[in-house]
């Protein structure tokens, strides 16, 4: 996600948890990214990766939402909690534009995935269909 919109448009993250189905996970993680003045837009980056005996592959969908005030953001994400309960009570983390925040936050992720998983360092190192439409 720093990739598509810049590390320093990042002012806010929700970390969705993860589904985990056997061997394939799904996710989503929402930003809300500093524009013009007190607006935010919103993104979406979601995700499907597929577990196999050869590694990893990753499926990423990242998507431009809307653009809004910034204090109306973190009622757009509880309004997406109550309709889509499935993916529970996402983890909200300010970052407000820092990048070394960003990368903090990354590295705490990534510690906690299975050894077997490589980390993706962008969209052109994903596999399959869905990253190849997430680069257009």
């Amino acid at each position: 996600m720093g990739e598509e919109v810049g590390l320093s448009r990042l002012d806010v993250l929700w970390l969705f948890p993860p589904l985990a189905r056997g061997r394939s996970e799904s996710g989503v993680v929402a930003a809300g990214c500093f524009v013009e003045g007190h607006r935010r837009l919103l993104v979406t980056l979601s995700y499907r990766a597929q577990e196999s005996g050869t590694g990893v592959s990753f499926y990423p969908l990242f998507q431009e939402e809307g653009e809004a005030p910034e204090d109306r953001l973190p009622r757009v994400m509880e309004g997406v909690v109550r309709r889509f309960d499935s993916l529970g009570s996402p983890r909200a983390i300010g970052l407000g534009g820092d990048p070394a925040a960003f990368e903090a936050l990354v590295d705490e992720l990534v510690s906690g995935w299975p050894s077997s998983w490589e980390r993706v360092p962008s969209v052109e190192g994903a596999r399959g269909p869905r990253a190849e439409e997430a680069q257009r």
